[in-house]
């Protein structure tokens, strides 16, 4: 046989009646691009008050944003408690099954989150999986963290393992692609609530505002007073009587009115020539060391008598009393809870803090900001009434202190990817030595014994790294959610939040090109190399493989396509059955929940792995969807590239024989939407010691007269 016929050959069409069906799915599917109209939050007036039951009450929906006004009385008057809204109406970014998460989330006027609910959810993970109990309390972290703030998903325990607790929530082990598109539902649907009602960074997005080193000179308290760069901030008795007598208090207060009340010296810390002065160079060095990038740092010093921070105040919580705004806007400062000790010895005496503004809260230093104080007087004696008034000091820096330069800045999905880069490198670099050995089949394939050492570790590494670790067990729910953005979201963000997966579809995708369906199937499909590792039972167990007959075997073959073709319509049909179809495929169970699920999926993906004793891979080759998906994508395949000869199915049939897949027909011929690449037949037509045709030729000594390749 010449070397041209052992040649793979090149398909000169493509299989027309398969083109045809897929020219005609591709037309269907952008038929249905807009069919359907687009997501929208589920909740009117009634349902936003199950939520938030008297004594609070819900107000008149905006007319320009879908959000809903949370009334709180207080001092007799109605105030805003928080901003209700769905973020389904303002942030719809698709999940994981391609369908955006709906969730409800309140938000104080002062950017905090006061709640955050799960209204409705199509994330693969949390449906009969993990169940939703994990989903709620992860939602839960966000009350009390601010929206100012860049908050990220960490690891399992991410807090407790020392990350932030003010920009960190800690994910869910198996659930790290949904949780990340909630949170930044969370955080998109937040930020344009804000930017319309609280103007939060509405001159300070994406600008990175930072003192001067240079800066510095040494300076007196009197020399910062004179320059403006230390301020005063001071209320009299008379002041004091003054605002709560126009709230119909009796005055408490007899005495001098223009005696201090409260009186407090405050200055931001971070240029040199400030913060050096006030504090000593070790001590300010100290201050810089432990601020974070872009964070800022405020002093505040009490020597009035009565002191805002109050006898109770907590290091390192925010002070109830005192409070910096910037464009009328609260900003979120803490105390930094370090030593108080080494201030300017011409301060004013009196217990002082220092007030950290993370460089999230979009606090601009080089803009003027205000220092405003509170002060409390109840009246009533049986249902005493909080009387709040509040009194203020603006404060401005010369804009040549600083430096202004704008903020790097990245799509959210781009916190995955640096996040997983070891994951996705040791992928990498696997499926780079994948190809050359599939693609020579004269080199590594050849080699019996060898080849049979390397197919074994692949197996290995895509079932304990791909698939366990690394939870990239590639699922028909992509399919659905291509599906569900195609008509419905028409978003296919959702894609980007699981790197390792999208990894796997681009290298999967362009060799259903060269190889078809196998390449997957045979060596990237953690449950497919479940399946092989349990295989080997079989023999110690003594059971054989039962042999289903050719017709029963063609049918059974069908199920997987009818089984896809349900699982398309409904998820292109909006159906709830998309989600219940594919529970079919047990990789959420056996591999992304570790087989820690309800006993019912576990029995199921068990009972699968039982049958794969009895029947090879009965499950990939009579019913997963997303096997049936590739095979009909593979028909595009433009290779037939298992080597051939003219003997092979006529006499010989060992190809056929040892084909536990039923992908060789007796006439030699390769069934290709069914071959799922374990290249034991190219390892045999390669072998001089096994291709049977070979060995009758040099038994006989002599060679065999080369015939055509029979056609497909």
């Amino acid at each position: 046989m010449t070397a041209a016929q052992m040649r793979p050959r090149i398909r000169p069409t493509f299989a027309g009646a398969w083109v045809r069906r897929l020219a005609l799915f591709f037309v269907l599917l952008t038929a249905l691009w807009g069919s359907h109209p687009a997501l929208a939050g589920q909740l009117d007036r009634a349902g936003i008050e199950r939520y938030f039951p008297a004594p609070l009450v819900v107000g008149e929906r905006d007319g320009a944003l879908p959000v809903w006004p949370i009334l709180k009385q207080e001092a007799g008057r109605y105030e805003v408690f928080a901003y209700a809204f769905e973020s389904i109406d303002l942030a719809p970014i698709p999940g994981f099954g391609g369908t955006p998460p709906d969730l409800l989330v309140a938000l104080a006027p002062d950017g905090t989150f006061r709640d955050v609910k799960v209204v409705s959810h199509h994330e693969p993970v949390f449906l009969e999986g993990l169940g939703s109990e994990p989903l709620f309390a992860f939602v839960e972290q966000y009350v009390g963290l601010s929206a100012r703030r860049s908050i990220r998903v960490g690891r399992p325990n991410a807090r407790g393992s020392g990350a932030s607790a003010e920009t960190t929530v800690d994910g869910i082990s198996m659930a790290t692609a949904s949780t990340r598109v909630i949170n930044e539902s969370i955080l998109g649907a937040s930020l344009a609530v804000a930017r319309a009602k609280l103007g939060f960074g509405a001159a300070n997005v994406g600008l990175k505002v930072e003192a001067r080193p240079d800066a510095d000179e040494s300076l007196s308290v009197a020399d910062l007073v004179a320059r403006g760069w230390v301020r005063r901030l001071t209320v009299t008795h008379g002041q004091a009587e003054t605002a709560f007598r126009d709230a119909g208090m009796d005055p408490i207060d007899d005495g001098p009115g223009d005696r201090p009340l409260t009186d407090l010296t405050f200055a931001y810390l971070n240029v040199p020539a400030i913060g050096r002065s006030l504090l000593g160079p070790d001590r300010f060095a100290a201050l810089m060391r432990e601020l974070g990038p872009g964070d800022h740092a405020v002093m505040v010093v009490s020597h009035g008598s009565e002191n805002p921070l109050g006898e109770d105040f907590v290091l390192g919580s925010i002070p109830e009393r005192l409070a910096v705004t910037q464009g009328g806007l609260a900003v979120n400062a803490r105390d930094m809870a370090i030593e108080r000790r080494g201030a300017a010895p011409d301060l004013p005496n009196g217990p002082w803090t220092i007030l950290r503004i993370t460089g999230a809260a979009g606090f601009d230093p080089s803009a003027p900001w205000t220092l405003r104080v509170k002060l409390v007087r109840e009246r009533g004696q049986i249902l005493s009434e909080k009387i709040v008034r509040e009194f203020s000091a603006d404060y401005t820096l010369p804009a040549t202190l600083f430096i202004r330069e704008a903020a790097e800045a990245g799509p959210s999905w781009l916190d995955p990817w640096r996040a997983r880069g070891p994951e996705l490198g040791v992928i990498a670099l696997a499926l780079a030595g994948l190809v050359p050995v599939l693609a020579f089949r004269r080199g590594l394939v050849a080699d019996r014994r060898r080849f049979a050492i390397f197919r074994l570790g692949f197996l290995a590494f895509t079932l304990g790294f791909i698939g366990w670790y690394a939870q990239a067990q590639l699922s028909i729910v992509t399919l659905v959610g291509l599906v569900r953005a195609a008509t419905v979201t028409h978003d296919l963000a959702f894609l980007l939040y699981d790197p390792p997966s999208l990894l796997l579809w681009a290298f999967v995708v362009p060799t259903l090109v060269v190889w078809g369906r196998g390449t997957f199937c045979g060596w990237l499909c953690p449950f497919g190399a479940l399946q092989e590792f349990t295989a080997w039972l079989a023999k110690p167990l003594r059971i054989r493989p039962i042999t289903v007959p050719p017709r029963l075997d063609f049918w059974l073959r069908q199920g997987k396509y009818g089984l896809l073709a349900g699982i398309l319509v409904a998820a292109a049909t909006g159906s709830p059955l998309a989600d219940t179809f594919s529970e079919a495929e047990p990789f959420k169970t056996a591999i992304t929940l570790y087989f820690v699920r309800g006993w019912p999926f576990v029995a199921y993906a068990v009972g699968l792995l039982v049958l794969n004793l009895f029947v090879y891979k009965g499950f990939c080759r009579y019913l997963c969807p997303l096997g049936a998906g590739l095979a009909i994508l593979g028909r595009l395949r433009v290779l037939d590239w298992i080597p051939r000869r003219a003997e092979c199915g006529s006499p010989c049939q060992l190809c056929k024989v040892r084909c536990r897949y039923g992908a060789i027909a007796p006439s030699g011929r390769i069934d290709y939407p069914e071959c799922f690449q374990c290249m034991d037949c190219v390892t045999i037509i390669q072998d001089p010691q096994q291709c049977v045709p070979q060995v009758v030729a040099a038994k006989h000594g002599r060679r065999i007269a080369p015939r055509p390749v029979p056609a497909e």
